[in-house]
């Protein structure tokens, strides 16, 4: 027991941290049925995130598949190794050790990410970067502080910059944080990223379970039929019992 308690001790911190501290957390609202946004999400992925990360545990064929997008469309626009088959793993060329001298750190495979941090969260993190000149690669991050990635939609979003306001707290002016705005260089207005990340969560979404969909589908029924026999057992039970009583 007090292995655990120790344990607990040692990593909430790191939870704390890679949380991001007091950011509140946007709804996704990202939608598995929509195969349209579902498809857009996969070339975002493999467009901007695909050249670092990986998602090792899914195939190539099974998202086109699921996806509805031909093998063919597959191959031309969403595998960029020559080498690569249609039933390959989707992993990536860069190694751990190439990506740990790039980044400080080995880049996460993405397969289970949405399921690791959530929807919401991975949504909130694409909409949290801002310019910091003392960063490696220029920016940081408000919701993972200090977060060793560049970013990566950048050219998509435009610049994001912090916006202060400032306001009279406990008799002093005060900067307080007012949001992230862009310095409308990106090839996409406000709205039309939000479409973007929320694609891309969405794609996300769909790789770390794929089966989502077919799962709650599947428990209606389950749960349908448990309902029906539960009603069948309790008349079943008044049957019996009746000469009892």
């Amino acid at each position: 027991m007090k292995q655990w308690i120790v344990a607990l001790l040692v990593w909430l911190p790191t939870f704390a941290i890679a949380g991001g501290g007091n950011v509140s957390l946007q709804a996704a609202n990202n939608d598995l049925t929509d195969k349209a946004s579902l498809q857009r999400g996969a070339q975002l992925f493999a467009n901007y995130c695909a050249g670092c990360h990986s998602t090792q545990y899914q195939r190539y064929e099974r998202v086109a598949t699921d996806l509805g997008i031909p093998v063919e469309l597959m191959q031309q626009h969403l595998m960029f190794n020559p080498n690569a088959k249609i039933g390959d793993l989707m992993t990536n060329s860069m190694s751990e050790q190439y990506a740990a001298a790039s980044f400080g750190a080995p880049t996460p495979d993405l397969t289970m990410v949405a399921r690791v941090r959530g929807t919401d969260w991975l949504y909130t993190y694409l909409h949290s970067f801002y310019a910091d000149p003392s960063r490696p690669f220029g920016v940081n991050n408000s919701l993972f502080p200090s977060v060793g990635m560049p970013h990566v939609l950048e050219e998509l979003q435009g610049i994001p910059r912090k916006i202060y306001e400032t306001q009279m707290i406990d008799g002093s002016p005060t900067q307080v944080l007012m949001g992230i705005e862009t310095d409308g260089s990106g090839e996409l207005t406000p709205q039309q990223y939000d479409v973007a990340v929320r694609d891309l969560v969405n794609y996300l979404d769909y790789s770390a379970e794929p089966m989502k969909l077919e799962r709650q589908r599947l428990g209606l029924w389950v749960m349908g039929f448990i309902s029906l026999f539960l009603v069948l057992t309790v008349l079943l039970k008044k049957e019996y019992w009746r000469d009892v009583h």
